[in-house]
Order: C-alpha cells, then sequence, then structure tokens
C-alpha cells in the first residue's frame, strides 16, 4: 500500500460566475521512504497540492488516501490529529516564535499531544541534537544565523516523528552554502526512513530528489524517477 495516494485531484476557486482551476485532475502514488521533488513555475499548483497532501487545504473533487486512511470523510478535529502525529511541516520563512528559544520552539507541537514537559524537553534536546544544534537550545530566533533557522524549523518537524516531511520552498531566503547544508539534512533524514516531500522552482534543489515530479497549469507534465545528482 502507498503512503499516499490521490485520485483525480481537483481544486477549484469560485467567485461569482468566474472558476479558477488551480489543479486539474491529479493522480499519483508516493510511497514510503521516497524523496520526492515537486517543481513548477509560480502558479502552476504545486503549492496547493502540498497543502492538500498535508491537510491543510481540501480538494474540490478526487479523493486522498493517506495511509490507506480517505481524508476527504474526515473532520476538522481529525484533519488536525493527522497534521500533528504524522506530518512534519517546513515552511519557506521556517515560522519561529520570536519570544520563544530554540528548545520551546522545538517543543511546540508536543503540546498538542499531551506530552508531559519532561519528555517535551527531553524529545526536542534529541530533535535539536539530530539536526546539529545541541549547543543552540537557549538562542532566541533572532540569535540564530540564516542557516541555523531552518534547522529549528526541521527539527520541530522532527518532533512528533512524522511518516512525511513536507517543505515549502524550505531553502528559499537562504544563501547557497546554507542551502547546500539544508539539502544535505534532509538526504540524511530521508536515507533514516523519512518520507521527503520538497515543493521547489530551484534546479539545484532537484538534484537531491530520487523523484522529480513536475507541475504546470494545474497538471502534471512529467514524473521521474532517478538517482540523486548530489
Amino acid at each position: 500500500m502507498a503512503l499516499i495516494e490521490v485520485s483525480n485531484i481537483t481544486k477549484v476557486y469560485r467567485v461569482g460566475d468566474l472558476e479558477h482551476w488551480v489543479l486539474k485532475g491529479i493522480s499519483l502514488s508516493i510511497e514510503r521512504g521516497e524523496f520526492v521533488v515537486i517543481m513548477g513555475p509560480s502558479g502552476s499548483g504545486k503549492s496547493t497540492f502540498m497543502n492538500i497532501l498535508g491537510c491543510l487545504d481540501t480538494p474540490t473533487s478526487g479523493t486522498y488516501r493517506l495511509e490507506g486512511m480517505n481524508i476527504g470523510g474526515l473532520g476538522r478535529d481529525e484533519l488536525s490529529e493527522i497534521r500533528n502525529k504524522k506530518i512534519g511541516f517546513v515552511f519557506q520563512n521556517f515560522n519561529l516564535i520570536p519570544r520563544m528559544n530554540a528548545l520551546e520552539n522545538v517543543e511546540l507541537p508536543l503540546l498538542y499531544n499531551g506530552v508531559t514537559k519532561r519528555n517535551r524537553r527531553e524529545r526536542a534536546k534529541r530533535a535539536l541534537e539530530l539536526v546539529g544544534l545541541k549547543d543552540r537550545e537557549s538562542h532566541y530566533p533572532n540569535q540564530l544565523s540564516g542557516g541555523q533557522q531552518p534547522r529549528v524549523a526541521i527539527a520541530r518537524a522532527l518532533v512528533n516523528n512524522p511518516a512525511i516531511i513536507l517543505a515549502d520552498e524550505p531553502t528559499g531566503n537562504l544563501d547557497t552554502a546554507s542551502s547546500e547544508d539544508i539539502m544535505a539534512l534532509f538526504s540524511r533524514l530521508n536515507a533514516g526512513g523519512i518520507t521527503i516531500i520538497i515543493v521547489t522552482h530551484e534546479p539545484d534543489v532537484a538534484l537531491y530528489g530520487r523523484r522529480v515530479i513536475r507541475f504546470r497549469d494545474g497538471m502534471v507534465i512529467a514524473d521521474e524517477r532517478r538517482s540523486p545528482s548530489i
């Protein structure tokens, strides 16, 4: 059974009598342990598709199954639980909370799972160590470098032991050296068994993927499996 299966997914926004088709019948599957890069120009539908995979948005029509579960039949609370337990998110701006230090930022998802304070702290420490920030636990976001902030975001995505990490343009605001470090980290996490799905428009990022899916005008125009170039 595939980890992710989508069949004939559409997304249509309606304004009055006008319809804007963002996704036009997407069908594909993603196996557990894949490293997938989704590429396409602005407006191609790639970020909308990722939001649907992450249960942040719902399709207008079609079927989305995650680990065999039909996501379309779930309510808001059930979708929230899936997001918290099965999916880790890394956003372009990282969404770190300025008033919280690195350790507290990483702990945040565990608050919603009823994890005790002691366990939250231990798990957050392990996640920060995994991304190479053991010595930055007490630093606040404005005290972290451009390359360290995304590592905190990745640690936060990892802390609930998700089946999938979804990353939307995670290197978009980084310099070349920091981008390479972050993509190497994603590769190591994938080698450890985590399914990685990254949305990007950067060809250099795509070199790390074992599968590249290209979107244009709301459709998949190419789906290539290959050995990573880096």
